[in-house]
């Protein structure tokens, strides 16, 4: 079990990122969530077999289509063991 935290730069809100995040992770047996940031950003945990992970992981760096990413960033963090996957609220106050 593995877990990555990343962060999506570029055209990435407006376009179904996280819906089509979702549906990806779920396709791939993989739990986490994701949700936009304030600043135009999507942020997203995914978790789950190394290669499923690196899946998802590779997926964010072209998102769907409409999407033009610019820069992702990737975290390992240590496994919180989820279950299922969901789209987060955008956080307040975040800076």
């Amino acid at each position: 079990m593995v877990r990555k935290h990343v962060i999506v730069s570029g055209l990435v809100q407006g376009v179904f990122f996280r819906d089509t995040c979702r549906r990806t992770a779920i396709e791939h047996g993989v739990s986490g969530w994701v949700r936009n940031l304030p600043n135009g950003d999507v942020e997203a945990v995914f978790e789950g077999t190394d290669d499923s992970v690196e899946r998802l992981v590779g997926w964010a760096h072209h998102g769907p289509r409409g999407a033009d990413v610019r820069e992702v960033e990737v975290r390992e963090e240590a496994p919180e063991d989820l279950r299922g996957f969901e789209i987060l609220p955008t956080p307040r106050g975040w800076a």
